[in-house]
């Protein structure tokens, strides 16, 4: 009697199923063939985003890396590259363009970006009313952010012009005197931060999203509870809208650091009045293309992925304390 007949008898004897010692038939086989799916399946996915693969390789990694390298050369676009290791990131410190340049952002940044969420977030209130009329109102408060940046800068240089502006013939109306905020170093920065204002469109449309997401039944609870507007706005609409709110801050933080067609239009190029129009990314382009320093370019560039990178951590990090994930905590 074989091992395995012995072990099927002690098993009929005491009534517990015989253990077999054969190999499940097929097993090893469905695993290959489940292996073999998964590959032609990742071979499939790939093969469909090769295209976005490609994109990112040529146009983003590639362009990074080799700013990068070319951050630590003398480059003028034509001869060999000079290795001069940090002379470049040496020279953007002790700049005074680049403090200038630098300082001009951050002040477009601290105003336009907190007045563009408010504006936006405003629009998509508005935009959310229960009227008959309301599609209408979107239409409308969203077409001004379908102009381009270029077009909205002529057309700011017409409305904002000293002498037959409509600003001015307004102010004249009431008793003013001409004022001319292109001239001025703050007044331009001003009107340039006010027409960022009318791309809050896209911002507003993601705000929208939001509300639309909040369960009503919260807002029925908070009604029955004697809530008015005001009270459902900051305790149950804010706080549910702080993921949206995250969102468009970084998005917001990260083009006003890279804010240039509205001043390069409106200055001709030129940064004035008195260096007032000078953005970071104004200095950026022109000490590529106009004083042909391509390395120090790159090292400009650099330092600016750098600042966003680190703003965004920064943000992120602080979003622990105000970002709302849960319904139940609102």
């Amino acid at each position: 009697m074989s091992a395995t007949d012995v072990d099927g008898a002690r098993a009929a004897g005491t009534g517990a199923p015989a253990r077999s010692t054969t190999p499940l038939a097929g097993a090893s086989g469905e695993k290959r063939r489940m292996s073999l799916t998964h590959k032609r399946n990742l071979r499939l996915g790939l093969l469909f985003i090769s295209p976005w693969i490609i994109g990112v390789a040529v146009f983003i990694v590639y362009p990074v890396t080799y700013s990068i390298g070319l951050s630590f050369t003398r480059y003028s676009g034509m001869a060999t590259p000079t290795w001069v290791g940090v002379q470049n990131y040496i020279t953007a410190f002790s700049d005074p363009l680049v403090a200038k340049a630098t300082g001009n952002t951050l002040f477009y940044a601290i105003i336009a970006v907190p007045l563009g969420l408010v504006v936006a977030l405003t629009l998509a209130i508005a935009m959310n009313q229960n009227v008959r009329e309301v599609a209408w109102y979107r239409t409308i408060f969203y077409a001004p952010s379908l102009i381009p940046a270029f077009a909205m800068s002529f057309i700011f240089i017409v409305f904002l012009n000293p002498q037959f502006g409509v600003f001015n013939q307004v102010i004249g109306l009431f008793g003013g005197s001409n004022v001319n905020l292109l001239g001025d170093p703050t007044g331009v920065k001003i009107a340039i931060i006010l027409m960022a204002q009318f791309g809050a469109g896209n911002a507003a449309l993601i705000f929208l999203a939001g509300l639309r997401n909040v369960p009503k039944t919260v807002y029925e609870a908070a009604r029955v509870d004697g809530a008015g507007p005001i009270r459902q706005f900051f305790s149950i609409t804010f706080p549910l809208l702080t993921p949206v709110l995250l969102f468009n801050l970084i998005t917001g933080v990260s083009g006003a650091l890279q804010v240039f067609t509205e001043a390069f239009v409106i200055t001709n190029g030129s940064g004035d009045p008195d260096g007032g129009a000078l953005f970071y990314m104004m200095y950026l382009y022109k000490t590529a293309f106009g004083f042909a320093e391509l390395g120090y370019a790159s090292a400009l560039a650099v330092l600016l992925f750098l600042t966003g990178l680190a703003l965004a951590l920064l943000i992120f990090w602080l979003s622990r304390r105000f970002v709302n994930y849960d319904v139940d905590a609102a």
